[in-house]
């Protein structure tokens, strides 16, 4: 049995469940914030891309300084690619809070490991394994219950671009794996840098009022800390230590809408989300366990 002899290592770990710990409180937080934002989806959408574009560039020059600035900000047709798959997955994220219950996003994306590993499998046949399919379909039974439960309240639509939004970042997590040598970070500013181009053109982001630009500058330096909390957290622990992290977002969500907006969504949202969120956390707790297993032989 190998134990581990650098204590070093033990501190990198520790320092990787902290940051990964606190990307998914800040992201937790996109929800309500942009409910407590009045103005329009596209308007948050801009200032969102805008704001997180400078701090996450910004944040690529600190990491390649040293390096020519052509090799820092080389993106290529992958990266781009990358970034607008992450476009599309935003905008619709941003527009579902609008249109829906904040816990409802965060049920149906609480699904988002389990969507990718089915997009894995159509895109480049990587094996599903059946717990995995297992966990995916009694998800699919949570979802199924929380959007039931919204029939009648108008909030068809938002919980339909929740799924929109949830299938893009599925579809962004293998795109990664696929393309190893895509610059992840930058296709996040880049990503940025498109949301806020097209929120100039649907919007008019600068008539804003000034409690409005207040939210909207917490909102998107919010954002570029947790990318980059998450970047810099998940190098240092196992995917499956980060996932089971990650699960905690959904009910903080669903927390931080009822302490700042008062929402409460409907019972079915309650059990539905109660559904998914056991299995995410089983799924990932297996895979954490495996893994640990695995160190130790």
């Amino acid at each position: 049995m190998n134990q581990p002899s650098s204590q070093t290592i033990s501190k990198d770990h520790i320092i990787g469940i902290i940051l990964v710990l606190a990307s998914t409180v800040f992201f937790s937080l996109s929800g309500a914030l942009t409910k407590l934002i009045s103005s329009d989806t596209w308007t948050i959408i801009s200032w969102r891309g805008a704001i997180s574009a400078v701090f996450i560039t910004l944040y690529v020059l600190w990491t390649g300084r040293g390096k020519p600035l052509n090799e820092s900000f080389r993106l290529g047709w992958r990266g781009w690619l990358v970034a607008s798959v992450g476009s599309i997955g935003s905008i619709a994220f941003i527009a579902s809070f609008k249109l829906t219950f904040v816990a409802n996003v965060a049920i149906i994306y609480a699904t988002a490991p389990f969507i990718a590993a089915l997009v894995a499998w159509v895109l480049i046949r990587e094996k599903v394994r059946p717990v995995t399919l297992i966990a995916a379909l009694v998800s699919l039974c949570g979802i199924a219950i929380t959007v039931y439960g919204g029939l009648g309240l108008g909030n068809s639509l938002g919980n339909f671009l929740a799924l929109v939004m949830t299938i893009s970042m599925a579809l962004m997590m293998v795109l990664i794996r696929i393309f190893t040598k895509a610059p992840v970070v930058l296709a996040a500013a880049a990503s940025s840098l498109q949301l806020f181009i097209l929120g100039l053109v649907m919007s008019k982001p600068f008539a804003v009022s000034s409690q409005d630009f207040r939210l909207l500058l917490l909102f998107g330096v919010i954002f570029a800390i947790a990318a980059i909390l998450l970047t810099e957290g998940v190098r240092k622990i196992p995917a499956a230590e980060a996932g089971l992290i990650g699960a905690v977002e959904t009910p903080l969500a669903m927390l931080f809408a009822w302490v700042l907006l008062q929402e409460l969504p409907p019972v079915a949202s309650f059990i539905g989300g109660g559904i998914v969120l056991i299995t995410v956390i089983a799924h990932a707790t297996r895979d954490f366990i495996s893994h640990k297993k695995n160190d130790e032989t």
